[in-house]
């Protein structure tokens, strides 16, 4: 088996703590309603976003230094896909409060 130069075992454990510890502190908010909802929502997203970009970075081994034309593809991909389950999640919540009330 074959092992590129850029996957190490540093790396993926470091990919592993920093997507646990962005899992970790919109849990955390939540259940201690530590904050106002707004100021929660606001957290949540920052730390959703952040998310994205290690499991690009460490997972998926996308950088921004090299101008392949594939990461590129990738990068839009992904972020096209975001855009739509974000987009499409916050429509359906939204409606449904709508209706709802």
């Amino acid at each position: 088996m074959q092992h590129r130069k850029d996957v190490t075992t540093k790396s993926c454990l470091a990919g592993i703590a920093l997507a646990s510890v962005l899992t970790a502190i919109p849990f955390g908010l939540v259940t201690a309603r530590a904050l106002p909802p707004t100021q929660t929502f606001v957290i949540i997203a920052f730390t959703a976003i952040a998310q994205v970009v290690v499991y690009l970075r460490y997972f998926l081994r996308i950088d921004l230094k090299s101008s392949s034309q594939n990461k590129l593809a990738v990068l839009g991909f992904a972020a096209v896909v975001l855009l739509i389950l974000v987009g499409g999640t916050l429509w359906v919540m939204f409606d449904r409060y709508y209706r709802l009330t």
